[in-house]
């Protein structure tokens, strides 16, 4: 089972074939670029959010696939996302997760990560897919591509093969030292570590 999701960051470039996915859902603020992008609207499943964003009376003809989630204690992502468990589903594909407002996609960072044991989210945006990995891991079909490793906020014994600079036993932290704009050299990557959580960004285009 696997959901696409639609939130309030920069409006994707492409879309990906909704056939692909078993549920198809935005906030309420991404309904208005999904609008203006002539995405088929006929395929969402549901429209969340507090709609504060919400304007336009033909969006009227939308009205019965609106979920009203007015708790200002949680990002409308947030609670889009708590719809989805509650659907059963596992697989999570998020578009306009960046760009806008930075603190917005920092917050969708967050609660991701709140969400990492129950969901598998991916994000895509124009530069990149990006997801927390499980403490042993492999990315396939990247070679030639960036590869960052961020920690969330502390990563310890990290083991990398397949990468330009690798690492061994080595450890990252968010207040001292990083793993961004690395690159894989080969096709397949691997990722080991014990402790902390990771965020791997995965360029989409190759170097």
């Amino acid at each position: 089972m696997k959901a696409l999701l639609f939130i309030n960051g920069d409006p994707p470039k492409s879309f990906p074939n909704p056939a692909e996915y078993n549920v198809i859902a935005c906030t309420d603020g991404a309904f208005h670029y999904l609008k203006n992008l002539n995405f088929p609207l006929d395929k969402l499943d549901f429209i969340s959010g507090d709609f504060d964003s919400h304007s336009g009376s033909d969006e009227n003809v939308y009205e019965e696939k609106f979920i009203y989630t007015p708790d200002q204690d949680k990002t409308d992502f947030h609670k889009a996302l708590e719809i989805i468990v509650e659907k059963g589903i596992q697989n999570v594909d998020v578009l306009g997760g960046s760009g806008g407002e930075q603190d917005h996609f920092l917050g969708n960072l967050t609660v991701a990560f709140n969400f990492k044991d129950q969901l598998n989210i991916k994000f895509y945006d124009e530069f990149s897919e990006y997801y927390f990995v499980p403490k042993s891991f492999i990315i396939h079909e990247v070679k030639n591509k960036m590869i960052s490793l961020y920690p969330f906020p502390i990563v310890e014994n990290i083991t990398t093969k397949g990468l330009n600079w690798c690492l061994t036993n080595g450890s990252l932290s968010i207040t001292s030292r990083i793993g961004t704009r690395n690159f894989a050299v080969e096709d397949q990557v691997s990722i080991e570590y014990e402790k902390g959580d990771m965020l791997v960004f995965v360029g989409r285009i190759y170097l």
